[in-house]
């Protein structure tokens, strides 16, 4: 047997197959979570889309609610990806902290974030404050705001206790304008009034900030 046929016959490694097993699963419900909804769409919808069994399903996922924090784990990590470029592009530490928030508020308005992290998560999953992204969300927020209290941005406030009245906010923002009648309107109105809120953790001249 030569080298090249040896390659061609030789078992892929176990943790690559897993991998794809799992991005195909994830994809495959996804696409169905945000067409038809948690409630409406199937396992079956999932395994014949992925070309998988219900059993593959079951072993990595356990039922349609794990695949559903999966796929909500997948976006998320999307959409803090996102935010980082955002918030880089801007021309100061303090105009990317707003950037980013704002950013996070208008999201509520891509369909499918608003269906499957802003409502059927929620419905399915519970409090999404109290969902495992939260703690690192607020870690990485208090560790912006500290930067900005070092530099002399903002006032001297306690950076987690800050970071969790803005993070707390921003979620709060994007569920109403997903649940609003007018989802546009609440969006423009959300972030207007965000805006306003989060001045006033700036130093105002004259009061000691570093320039």
């Amino acid at each position: 047997m030569t080298s090249e046929m040896a390659h061609k016959t030789s078992p892929r490694p176990r943790k690559e197959m897993i991998a794809e097993t799992r991005a195909k699963l994830i994809a495959a419900a996804r696409h169905a979570f945000a067409t038809k909804g948690f409630a409406e769409a199937s396992m079956d919808d999932f395994t014949a889309e992925a070309g998988l069994t219900r059993g593959a399903l079951y072993h990595h996922f356990g039922d349609k609610k794990g695949l559903l924090q999966a796929v909500i784990a997948e976006m998320d990590a999307e959409i803090s990806e996102r935010l980082c470029t955002i918030s880089s592009r801007s021309d100061s530490a303090w105009q990317g902290f707003v950037d980013e928030s704002v950013a996070y508020i208008e999201m509520a308005l891509e369909p499918e974030i608003q269906r499957i992290m802003l409502l059927d998560g929620p419905a399915v999953l519970g409090d999404p404050s109290q969902w495992p992204n939260q703690s690192a969300c607020i870690r990485t927020m208090a560790a912006s705001l500290q930067t900005l209290i070092d530099e002399g941005t903002i006032r001297p406030v306690d950076p987690e206790a800050a970071a969790r009245l803005v993070n707390g906010a921003t979620l709060s923002a994007a569920l109403w304008i997903a649940s609003a009648e007018d989802p546009q309107a609440a969006s423009k109105k959300a972030v207007d009034a965000f805006v306003t809120l989060v001045s006033g953790l700036l130093r105002e001249k004259g009061d000691g900030a570093r320039r």
